[in-house]
């Protein structure tokens, strides 16, 4: 059964792997317009204020508390891999810090050996052999492929906060994730080089590619051990 789903999928994302695996380049040029007009407009100034007025150690506090409740969903999707003994170190991690490690706020399961591990249904997409599928801007979100922007469903059922029945907390929960990604990246919009546009997608598909890996990527400068 397994085999035949990896099939089906594999099916379903094949028909777009052309040359540049960008078949909506045209309208995701566009979406990355209005997605950069949006982040001038709101998320920096929001990002740019709340980093300015909140505490290195609060704002370390919130990033620890998001980053254990993302735990769930990494321990699972390790799991899922096959990687058994991060998959329950994850586990092990989120107990420990969810309960002497206040809700999260201090993280206290790194100290102890429990290393922060970033696992998502894309990359268990990719484990599986599952590929990318064609380049995706997606309104608001940013970079993406067809693989990871499906993989988002299960992922958001993965996630503990779908046990909330409070939707004001759900929603302050996401815009506060939000906004704390946002500001941790500030300034680096400095760095593009080139095509903004091609600079994002490669820097995107290179980043998957090493998560998927676990940061095992093979580079081209092999061929010139011989040299």
């Amino acid at each position: 059964m397994s085999k035949l789903f990896l099939l089906l999928i594999t099916l379903l994302f094949n028909p777009f792997l052309i040359a540049e695996n960008d078949p909506f380049e045209e309208i995701n040029r566009v979406t990355l317009k209005v997605n950069k007009t949006l982040d001038k407009a709101v998320a920096t100034p929001v990002a740019s204020f709340y980093k300015k007025i909140t505490p290195d150690i609060v704002e370390l506090g919130i990033y620890n508390s998001i980053s254990n409740i993302d735990d769930i969903s990494v321990s699972l999707n390790n799991i899922l891999q096959g990687k058994f003994k991060e998959g329950f170190s994850d586990i092990a991690r989120f107990t420990i810090n969810s309960t002497l490690g206040l809700a999260g706020i201090i993280d206290i399961a790194t100290k102890m050996g429990f290393d922060k591990h970033d696992e998502d249904f894309g990359q268990t997409l990719a484990v599986w052999g599952v590929p990318h599928g064609p380049y995706i801007m997606l309104p608001g979100l940013g970079p993406s492929s067809l693989r990871d922007t499906v993989a988002m469903i299960p992922d958001a059922f993965l996630s503990p906060s779908i046990l909330i029945e409070h939707e004001p907390t759900i929603y302050s929960l996401k815009f506060l994730d939000l906004i704390d990604t946002r500001a941790r990246y500030l300034g680096l919009e400095s760095i593009t080089i080139g095509d903004e546009y091609l600079f994002i997608k490669d820097a995107y598909y290179q980043n998957r590619e090493y998560e998927s890996s676990d940061g095992e990527v093979e580079d081209d400068f092999d061929n010139f051990d011989d040299f």
